[in-house]
């Protein structure tokens, strides 16, 4: 148990000292903003690209991977959206949101550094394809919803640019794209820029967590909304599950993706949540004490998966 609390503590430590900074620091909320755009913009792009333009262009197209893990995220993102849409009496917009918060994980600023710390280097493509592919359904489909329940005043036509737009201007999914050329064209930067962008890679993991700890800090806590509990169970818990259960019928696949996927499954509710509740000004209030309290239970949660992949507790094949 040692050896899976010195693993867990150091990714839970940062979150916590920011956490603690963001509480006793006088420092105005907007004083994140060029903190979000370093991490957003340079520190985990360097990081997706350098760790994707080293993988060999065979390892990148593992369609059934990607298949499997955004059926859960849909799966998980379905079953939020209903508790959401009971809870707040069947009002759409609020229900999309309650939707990401149950199901989007935050795979972003959480995911590189604790997959790889835990799985090695073989956990880098399938981080790089489930964040990649699980912000695509989230930029995609929250607009659309919203669209249906008439918040966002666009046409048809006007709704799939945006959507397009999102998706393939998103620095993380542009480094990994950019990545995936560079590796099938075996292109290595220069020397110098490689050097750069190893540096901007090293930095990526502890800015972002303790980034993430500061904006949880920054939060007013106003309460639990009756529903909360239900999309925290649902994303801590039965995403993970849904994941292993996939995965494990599946068959076939390489261990190391199938425990990576389950530990990206299993982080808190991503800050992306926060994010589209304000875009569309509806629910803030539950979003932000969601992702407050999800990321406290997490502590538990995710250390608890921890343990269940590294003693290899979890089978990866379920049907011989």
């Amino acid at each position: 148990m040692a050896d899976i609390l010195a693993l867990a503590l150091p990714f839970f430590g940062v979150i916590f000292l920011g956490f603690v900074s963001g509480k006793l620091g006088k420092i105005p909320e907007g004083g994140m903003a060029w903190m979000n755009f370093f991490i957003l913009y340079l520190a985990l792009p360097s990081l997706f690209f350098q760790l994707i333009s080293r993988t060999p262009i065979e390892e990148l197209a593992n369609w059934r991977f990607v298949a499997a893990t955004t059926f859960c995220t849909a799966l998980s993102f379905l079953l939020a959206f209903l508790v959401g849409h009971w809870a707040r009496s069947g009002n759409w917009p609020e229900a999309t949101i309650a939707g990401v918060v149950g199901a989007y994980a935050n795979v972003g600023y959480m995911g590189p550094g604790i997959a790889l710390a835990v799985l090695g280097p073989q956990a880098t493509v399938p981080v790089a394809l489930i964040v990649t592919f699980d912000s695509a359904f989230f930029f995609a489909v929250v607009p659309f919803l919203m669209a249906a329940a008439g918040v966002e005043k666009k046409g048809t036509f006007a709704t799939v640019l945006f959507v397009l737009r999102r998706v393939f201007t998103h620095p993380f999914i542009v480094a990994t794209i950019l990545g995936v050329v560079a590796a099938w064209a075996h292109w290595t930067p220069p020397t110098a820029i490689d050097r750069m962008l190893e540096f901007l890679k090293n930095a990526a993991a502890p800015c972002a967590l303790f980034t993430l700890g500061v904006t949880v800090a920054l939060r007013p806590f106003t309460g639990i909304p009756r529903e909360v509990p239900a999309l925290l169970v649902i994303g801590l818990l039965i995403h993970p599950l849904l994941v292993w259960l996939v995965m494990g019928s599946l068959g076939g696949i390489n261990p190391v993706w199938v425990y990576t996927a389950i530990l990206l499954a299993g982080l808190p509710p991503a800050l992306n949540a926060f994010i589209m509740a304000r875009q569309y000004e509806v629910y803030i209030e539950q979003t932000s004490n969601g992702i407050l309290i999800g990321t406290i239970a997490s502590v538990l949660t995710v250390t608890g998966l921890l343990y269940l992949i590294e003693r290899k507790i979890l089978p990866v094949v379920l049907f011989q």
